[in-house]
């Protein structure tokens, strides 16, 4: 039984650690007991220490996609201004147009 979704090498991000082959290893040994046993609710409480290990070390630093619009669109603003700015001269009012980011 394949506890995980086999992925291609290109979007696999990082190997596997020790404490995926943890989480594998008590995932395995929850299909040898029955699930009224205290070996059951032991080896699951296991579980959960360990997913809540893996859940606590992935580093939260994805950055939106919002955000990432925001920056693209201010850049656009930014190159559309100096582009005018070579023909005209520019106005205080064309920075107001800018996009201010929300974090």
């Amino acid at each position: 039984m394949r506890l995980y979704r086999k992925e291609p090498m290109i979007f696999r991000k990082k190997e596997r650690t020790l404490l995926d082959d943890e989480i594998d290893r008590a995932l395995r040994d929850l299909n040898h007991h029955a699930v009224s046993t205290e070996d059951y609710e032991r080896t699951l409480k296991r579980v959960v220490v360990l997913h809540e290990m893996k859940m606590a070390e992935k580093p939260r630093t994805r950055v939106s996609k919002d955000v990432m619009f925001t920056v693209a669109g201010n850049l656009l603003g930014i190159l559309m201004i100096i582009r005018h700015e070579f023909a005209n001269p520019i106005n205080s009012k064309a920075i107001q147009l800018l996009i201010k980011p929300r974090i």
